[in-house]
């Protein structure tokens, strides 16, 4: 099937693109781009003016809980949140059941992605055996049956020394580290950010200093092996102060913020106890939010992502201090973007796309994907204008557990193209 996109703002700054013009999809590329192409034979004419189209968004951050939780989410049903989120590539990380350590668990969600035929499914691999933090896992087996980076995620490596032994092997297959940061003795019971809101809501706080250190150590251990090393879900201004440092000395350090982080602190959590407000790491202060801001803004953090971490309504109607951690984000972190950045004018699109769609590739070490003739035709199209209200009927994951529950958002993705297949058309599932 071939696509005519006819009239779309098309911003890509891999190739200086932003500019309104055609786009045609023919057998799974880009085919042209240009002003007033003509559709060949056969070819479905799709009305793009006044939306924006950009190359495929991609999560580098997600959860599926595939296999052994499929009852919060399975791959498919991750895969249909992700599309009409606007995705067409997600990473997802390995803290299932069994845990993702070997290839086999690879090849299991790779399978399960191609028979869903919604988005790319990127598995990542733990580090350690069963998450355990005790042995390497089958790193050099995941690789060849398609990882495209490692983490423990969920848990933060505890020992040095054995994440310096996962560092430098992971090193010598030319992919990342991306490092869930916690120190586990500084965070025990923790439930909230330890400060005002867990004094003034009477809850065991969770130290920043828990997230800090680890981050800290872990770019000394980069700087020994020489490991690419992404850091996961940062939420604190010193935690940014020290990617930036490392950075500035020209470690291969990336950082990830969520919208959750970017748009929400611990003063949003009232004696209301709204327990899709409990996160990890946790909401922190408004002084860590603004930081954050500025890090998105000014290029100091490389991505966004959701940290799409699905629960069933037993998991999170329940008290704060057993609720499980996390909220879902795939169908809202582009609107929330949208929302609060790009349509005030606070963030230009060039630097949405760099965020949501160039820098992810590059971390991953995925084939880019650009706006020109030859290109793989991974699009998302995108109506700035497309108002909408967050309710679980517009969540069409299996979970519904949205900190945004309520929001009312403007822009979202209305159409979604995977190697040239049209799976989401106009806000419509395929």
């Amino acid at each position: 099937m071939a696509f005519l996109l006819r009239g779309a703002h098309a911003v890509d700054p891999q190739v200086d693109l932003d500019s309104v013009c055609d786009v045609l999809i023919d057998d799974g590329k880009v085919a042209a781009v240009g002003e007033g192409l003509e559709p060949p034979e056969g070819c479905e004419v799709i009305d793009a003016r006044g939306k924006y189209l950009v190359p495929g968004l991609v999560d580098m951050h997600v959860h599926f809980r595939d296999p052994g939780f499929e009852y919060k989410e399975t791959i498919e049903t991750g895969a249909r949140a992700a599309t009409h989120g606007g995705f067409t590539d997600v990473a997802t990380m390995p803290n299932t059941d069994p845990v993702t350590d070997t290839g086999a668990e690879i090849r299991y969600q790779l399978d399960h992605a191609r028979q869903a035929g919604l988005c790319h499914v990127r598995p990542i691999g733990a580090l350690t055996a069963g998450e355990k933090g005790e042995q390497l896992a089958e790193i050099g087996d995941m690789v060849m049956e398609g990882a495209c980076a490692f983490s423990d995620d969920g848990h933060g490596v505890q020992s040095a020394g054995m994440m310096r032994t996962c560092m430098e092997y992971v090193s010598q297959f030319d992919r990342v580290v991306s490092a869930h940061c916690e120190i586990e003795t500084l965070t025990t019971h923790g439930v909230i950010n330890e400060g005002k809101a867990s004094t003034r809501l009477g809850m065991f706080g969770w130290p920043a200093l828990g997230e800090e250190l680890e981050i800290y150590r872990d770019i000394e251990l980069c700087r020994l092996t020489g490991c690419p090393l992404h850091i996961a879900h940062i939420s604190t201004a010193k935690g940014l102060d020290l990617v930036r440092k490392a950075k500035a000395e020209g470690l291969p350090v990336t950082c990830e913020v969520t919208p959750h982080h970017l748009f929400l602190n611990e003063d949003d959590i009232t004696p209301a106890y709204d327990t899709n407000l409990k996160m990890n790491p946790p909401l922190r202060t408004p002084e860590d939010m603004a930081a954050l801001d500025e890090g998105i803004l000014d290029g100091s953090i490389d991505c966004v992502v959701t940290d799409h971490a699905p629960h069933a309504p037993h998991e999170k109607d329940c008290e704060w201090e057993i609720a499980f951690f996390g909220t879902v984000g795939l169908e809202t972190s582009l609107p929330l973007m949208l929302t609060k950045l790009v349509n005030p004018g606070r963030m230009s699109w060039k630097r949405l796309v760099e965020v949501m769609a160039v820098n992810p590739r590059q971390i991953l070490r995925l084939a880019p994907v650009r706006i020109e003739r030859g290109s793989a035709a991974d699009l998302t199209l995108i109506d700035p204008t497309a108002e909408f209200e967050v309710t679980p009927d517009y969540l069409v994951g299996k979970s519904k557990n949205s900190a945004f529950m309520g929001w009312h958002l403007t822009g979202q993705a209305t159409d979604v193209f995977v190697d040239g297949r049209r799976t989401l058309a106009d806000g419509v599932v395929a």
